[in-house]
């Protein structure tokens, strides 16, 4: 039987994330649903799978608590189970930055759709910043892009203090995978004074997912976290894979990616 992959995520305020992770516990172990989702304060975030009725349930659930209307979801198909169990989990944050404070559920910067993201990078004043971790930019990124060069989200903050003054009155355009990142780098962005500073709506999944190939700006292949490793345009698996310690190897020459 196909099974439906959800990949989603809320920013809206919890006072009591626990009782929103137990109101949903019945509703995914009852429909056989796998995978993990995570609960805080900021919102919800994780990855699930189960048959089409199980997801349509859980999803609307989410969709009906207060502030998540806007749930943004991405779906995939799989034959089997891509997760052993399912596993809902309270966390300080869904996205780990670790910068208290932040409100990315109003403070975000402007969302971007990807139609429109090649007339604002294609702009010589913009500044077009890649969020992700390096070794998810070593196998694709957008041309011209700046690459912070960090080993995980929460070196970010850091990167960006260390090389603020750089950016001093530019306009400021962000990308990460599917968009989480991007609304909360956004908003710490705008914690920092930045007012000019905007995201790709849907990241670059929703780029690739729209944008014709002869109409990108995108160089490469996009590293994703599930058994697909990466993906090309029309969300098309990619050739790379993981072996030993985690390092990719492109299938395509067998070479481990520097």
């Amino acid at each position: 039987m196909s099974l439906r992959i959800a990949a989603l995520y809320c920013f809206a305020p919890f006072d009591d994330p626990a009782t929103v992770r137990d109101g949903l516990r019945p509703l995914c172990a009852d429909g056989g649903v796998r995978g993990t989702l995570l609960f805080a304060p900021e919102g919800i975030n994780g990855t699930i799978s189960g048959s089409d009725a199980a997801i349509d349930a859980v999803v609307g659930h989410i969709r009906a608590l207060p502030g998540c209307g806007q749930l943004s979801v991405k779906f995939a198909r799989a034959e089997d189970h891509p997760f052993e169990r399912l596993k809902l989990r309270l966390k300080r944050e869904i996205v780990t930055l670790g910068v208290p404070g932040l409100d990315p559920a109003s403070n975000a910067g402007t969302r971007v759709a990807p139609a429109d993201w090649n007339t604002l990078v294609d702009d010589p004043d913009t500044v077009l910043i890649d969020t992700r971790n390096a070794y998810e930019v070593a196998i694709g990124s957008f041309a011209g892009a700046i690459d912070p060069g960090t080993r995980s989200f929460g070196e970010f903050p850091d990167w960006w203090r260390d090389h603020a003054d750089a950016f001093a009155g530019k306009r400021i355009a962000m990308f990460c995978t599917g968009g989480i990142r991007c609304e909360k780098s956004t908003a710490f962005l705008k914690s920092q004074g930045v007012q000019d500073v905007l995201h790709l709506d849907g990241g670059i999944l929703a780029y690739l997912e729209q944008v014709p190939p002869e109409q990108s700006r995108w160089l490469g292949e996009c590293f994703v976290f599930d058994e697909r490793v990466s993906v090309a345009h029309g969300l098309d698996p990619g050739h790379w894979r993981v072996e030993g310690d985690n390092r990719l190897i492109s299938e395509e020459d067998g070479e481990p990616d520097s």
